[in-house]
């Protein structure tokens, strides 16, 4: 080989630029059958979405269960509270989601005291209390959305620019971000990301709903504005107790993308502020 040809020989990679790359066919392999589910589920409505949220719950909670074990939660009061949550918004009125919420407490204490040996029982409970409400109360107002007019069309809105708030709140870390927004909780984040992710989640609201006739400009502005502002404290909020845990992601079940709980966290944040910002501009 010449000299010449040599010089021509492109240059080797650098290390993260080739987890770059082997990281994107992984990340899209999962997101593009995860979108697909999430709409059909969505389109469907009642029980099919029912079901879809149920199963979406407790993979959640298996996770966070699974990185407090050292507290024993009470994982089937957990599994069949949150169950019984999104059934009871489908096919009861609203208020009757607190029965399940309340009926948690005496359920979780009756199953500890029924466990070969009886330690760490106030911890157990106050561990599965969190899964119920970090994840049962969200997925139950996801059913109330979705039951509202237009409501397939609203939950779809939400979680587009939830997903386009991330992903825009991350490219804008990478670029051009300087400024650490938590470093105690999430050394990653910048303030720039997070400017950048709520400048990209309003706007994505706002393009969802000119393809949408029944939402006006100035409604999906401020419901998208709404949705923007509440993403990043859910992600925090993940983010401090997997810093509380030791953990740095909390499963596998989206392959790259990480477990439930990474992906649907800022979800179980703006899906209620979604609910409550339709509610508010006449949407129910």
């Amino acid at each position: 080989m010449s000299a010449r040809d040599a010089t021509r020989r492109p240059l080797p990679r650098r290390p993260e630029q080739r987890r770059r790359t082997s990281d994107l066919l992984p990340r899209i392999a999962v997101a593009v059958p995860a979108a697909l589910f999430a709409i059909f589920i969505v389109g469907q409505g009642g029980l099919i979405f029912a079901l879809g949220l149920i199963a979406l719950g407790i993979a959640a909670l298996v996770e966070l269960y699974a990185l407090m074990r050292r507290a024993r939660p009470v994982e089937l009061a957990g599994f069949a509270a949150v169950a019984a949550m999104v059934l009871l918004a489908t096919y009861e009125q609203a208020a009757d989601v607190l029965i399940a919420l309340v009926a948690v407490i005496p359920v979780a204490f009756v199953l500890a005291l029924a466990r070969p040996k009886l330690s760490n029982i106030s911890w157990g409970m106050a561990a599965t209390v969190l899964g119920v409400v970090w994840v049962g109360l969200p997925l139950a107002h996801a059913v109330f959305l979705r039951s509202l007019d237009h409501g397939d069309g609203l939950v779809i809105d939400v979680l587009v620019a939830t997903f386009v708030g991330d992903t825009a709140a991350y490219a804008g870390g990478r670029m051009w971000g300087r400024r650490p927004l938590a470093p105690d909780l999430s050394p990653n984040k910048t303030v720039e990301g997070l400017v950048a992710g709520l400048v990209g989640a309003t706007f994505a609201f706002w393009c969802a709903g000119l393809y949408q006739d029944w939402l006006s400009g100035v409604d999906a502005l401020l419901i998208g504005a709404m949705v923007a502002v509440v993403a990043p404290l859910g992600d925090l909020f993940e983010s401090a107790i997997k810093r509380d845990l030791e953990v740095k992601d909390s499963g596998r079940l989206f392959g790259a993308h990480g477990g439930a709980l990474d992906r649907l966290d800022a979800v179980f944040f703006t899906i209620v502020v979604g609910y409550y910002a339709a509610i508010l501009l006449g949407y129910g």
